[in-house]
């Protein structure tokens, strides 16, 4: 039988065991606070190859409504290089049981983001910002796989309550689409927390060092998106100016960083 314990205000259902997935489990949490269910993810995916898995299957299936409410943009020579970048990007990343994916959108904003399990997504806007310079790229996608590495990508999913842990109960089996599509896919174009941005950049830059881009390049980008401030929404920036840290201190951050190489 069922049994409910109280602690602390909080209702918590124990179940017996009808099923050996964890995600089961997770699933019949549904209703409990955000931060409840980030740490029961956390908890029953155990170590770090099943929550990798998990992820994966939580951003597959949300990469799929990506693609089909914003449209992939033919583009073979550009597309050709996101995926050079990538491999070179991702063979210096410590855990290889990561695995990252490159898409290219043909949304007008120039904008990028990353989905839980690797799944990344460039828009041909920010390619042309970028002239694509494969320097400025390497850093935009490092620090999209940054987001990944840190969990920021998951973690913002399973803080939104309406997503709650019914969703994750069984990641990659049609649960997460129907949820993405209400919300829409420009929640997913919403900033991090600043410290979460930081932390991002700064390790965009080790990963595009390590795999031998000029971390200059990531400099050269911001400066170019500072001097479109003034004119915002003609440049298609207003969102991202709006919801990311400030510009120049993100400069002065990564001119840190790039004149002081890791030992």
């Amino acid at each position: 039988m069922d049994r409910i314990t109280r602690r602390g205000g909080d209702r918590i259902l124990l179940d017996t065991l009808m099923t050996e997935s964890s995600f089961y489990r997770l699933g019949r949490l549904a209703g409990a606070k955000a931060r409840k269910v980030q740490w029961m993810w956390s908890s029953l995916t155990g170590n770090d190859e099943a929550a990798i898995q998990a992820e994966y299957g939580v951003g597959r299936e949300m990469a799929t409504v990506v693609q089909s409410r914003s449209g992939v943009e033919a583009d073979p020579e550009l597309q050709r290089l996101l995926d050079d970048t990538r491999e070179r990007l991702a063979a210096v990343v410590r855990n290889k049981q990561h695995r990252f994916a490159v898409g290219l959108l043909g949304d007008d904003q120039p904008t990028a983001y990353a989905l839980p399990g690797g799944f990344i997504f460039v828009t041909k806007a920010l390619t042309d910002l970028c002239d694509r310079d494969s320097d400025e790229l390497a850093f935009v996608i490092g620090h999209e796989m940054a987001h990944v590495i840190r969990r920021h990508a998951i973690n913002r999913v399973l803080r939104q309550a309406a997503f709650a842990a019914a969703s994750m109960a069984a990641p990659g089996r049609g649960t997460i689409g129907p949820w993405l599509r209400k919300v829409g896919v420009e929640w997913l174009e919403r900033a991090y927390s600043h410290e979460q941005e930081f932390e991002a950049d700064d390790l965009g830059v080790l990963l595009t060092r390590a795999a031998g881009f000029d971390t200059a390049g990531a400099v050269r980008l911001f400066e170019r998106l500072r001097s479109l401030e003034a004119e915002p929404e003609t440049s298609g920036l207003g969102t991202y100016l709006s919801t990311h840290p400030p510009v120049t201190e993100r400069i002065e951050r990564l001119q840190r960083a790039a004149s002081h190489p890791a030992s």
